[in-house]
């Protein structure tokens, strides 16, 4: 593997995970394996990898990037939602690491026909599993006014959300992502900054088309569980929205009681699953963002489970 096709946060996720021979360890958002191999090459001889994705085409690249790993690499078309459904069947014990790298692939976006990116005209789709009935075309040509624009603010953090959702319900039918970016330019006022004027706009609809933040919270307790006491959960958010549900899931998670603040007596319960080993998130370097700009925004975060201390070993402690 060569430096310029190492994926985002290389280094910093193989030391994070600091794989082991023996290990069992999973990669949630697969790709096209490039984190995959260097948690396999650092497990050698005998660590093993289930490898987890919704694009079947992002999943045959896999397959060939891990072939020489042979059956030490598990690979299913699955999203990570279904992570404990996928450990069971496989009959795993507690694994030791779990990566996370969230959003969408640069293959995706490079990818016109998949309806990504509007650097080139493609068709308004955004769909990570093209089994998924429901697409960015469903969501600009179909939902009311109020709703798109509610979409475009809340996933999008769009400012002029409610003046492009209304230029957008003008326009319709819209029907290509050129078209769509060109109508967000004009009603946007044609002002660009450090961003096209676009891009939080097909953020939303992206995230809308494949519900990435109910993803998020759905696999993230589910990440926890699924590791062995010292094992490491590395998860790699790629804008605010998905890095502020791992913080405040990490925050939550490693305190022993989550009542409100002022409560004097604690009746939650509690009890920390893990340790935050990244109170800080890790960035990428400037030579990383200079070989590859859409890593700017990446933050990383890394957490530990605890052990888990009985209250009657803590008596027989004391």
């Amino acid at each position: 593997m060569t430096e310029a096709h190492q994926p985002v946060l290389y280094h910093d996720i193989i030391l994070a995970l600091h794989p082991k021979s023996g290990g069992r360890y999973v990669d949630g958002t697969l790709g096209a394996g490039g984190h995959a191999a260097g948690i396999l090459a650092a497990s050698s001889p005998d660590g093993l990898l289930l490898g987890l994705d919704v694009d079947p085409q992002a999943l045959e690249l896999a397959r060939q990037r891990l072939a020489p790993f042979g059956e030490r690499a598990c690979l299913i078309q699955a999203s990570y939602t279904t992570l404990g459904d996928q450990l069971t069947a496989l009959d795993w014990p507690p694994v030791d690491g779990i990566l996370l790298d969230l959003g969408a692939s640069s293959m995706a976006f490079d990818t016109p026909e998949r309806g990504f990116s509007f650097q080139a005209d493609g068709p308004l789709d955004m769909r990570f599993n093209p089994a998924n009935p429901l697409t960015a075309s469903e969501l600009v040509n179909g939902l009311p006014e109020v709703e798109l624009a509610s979409v475009i603010y809340r996933y999008g953090e769009e400012p002029a959300a409610r003046r492009i959702a209304q230029a957008i319900v003008r326009a319709r039918p819209v029907s290509g992502t050129q078209a769509l970016a060109e109508i967000i330019v004009k009603a946007s006022g044609g002002k660009r900054g450090r961003i096209h004027p676009a891009t939080r706009t097909f953020q939303a609809l992206r995230i809308a088309v494949n519900q990435e933040l109910k993803s998020i919270e759905a696999v993230l307790p589910q990440a926890v569980q699924a590791l062995e006491p010292g094992g490491r959960l590395a998860v790699i958010a790629f804008h605010s929205l998905e890095d502020r549900i791992v913080k405040q899931f990490y925050r939550q998670e490693s305190r022993d009681c989550i009542c409100p603040p002022r409560q004097p007596i604690c009746t939650c319960g509690h009890k920390a699953s893990i340790r935050e080993v990244t109170r800080r998130p890790i960035q990428p370097a400037a030579e990383e963002i200079q070989q590859n700009p859409r890593a700017r925004s990446t933050k990383l975060r890394i957490a530990e489970k605890l052990p888990v201390i009985s209250y009657q070993s803590s008596v027989n402690n004391e």
